[in-house]
């Protein structure tokens, strides 16, 4: 894969200022197990490889499994979840896909029953920042750092 743009070259003052508001949002955000189950989710959906790079990382970091990490991409044939995860997930999968999903009420209700209305806000923010991240990472071609060793073969 080959980079298409450096966007902190482009526009260094607007991606400072998205960092910015991204950073103020985590703040005060749903709880940071969780805040990174919902970027990596977002991230595949996206098939943002620099955020999944990025949001793997800080979640091995911050304690979780590997192997809750590799079932996320079939959360929701997997027992590993709690319902307030599968709730957050759930909305992630709806959100990022609104196209498709409409972002159905049976999904919202599932939100509704794990989340207050604030920790909903909360959470459909944290999802609209990543999504418009991805959007940077995947579309502008982001390349995640890669050791010598990990490259693939010629």
């Amino acid at each position: 894969m080959k980079a298409r743009l450096n966007t902190w070259t482009a526009a260094p003052k607007t991606m400072q200022a998205f960092v910015d508001f991204s950073t103020a949002m985590a703040k005060d955000g749903v709880e940071p197990s969780l805040t990174e189950l919902v970027k990596i989710r977002a991230s595949q959906l996206n098939h943002c490889a620099f955020c999944l790079h990025m949001h793997t990382r800080e979640a091995l970091a911050q304690g979780e499994s590997e192997v809750r990490l590799t079932m996320l991409a079939a959360w929701e044939e997997s027992p590993l979840y709690t319902d307030r995860e599968r709730a957050a997930l759930a909305w992630t999968d709806a959100l990022t896909l609104l196209p498709q999903t409409n972002a159905p009420d049976a999904v919202y209700e599932q939100l509704q029953a794990h989340f207050t209305p604030e920790e909903q806000t909360k959470l459909t923010m944290l999802i609209g920042i990543i999504n418009a991240w991805n959007r940077f990472g995947a579309g502008f071609r982001g390349v995640h750092p890669v050791q010598q060793s990990e490259k693939a073969a010629a």
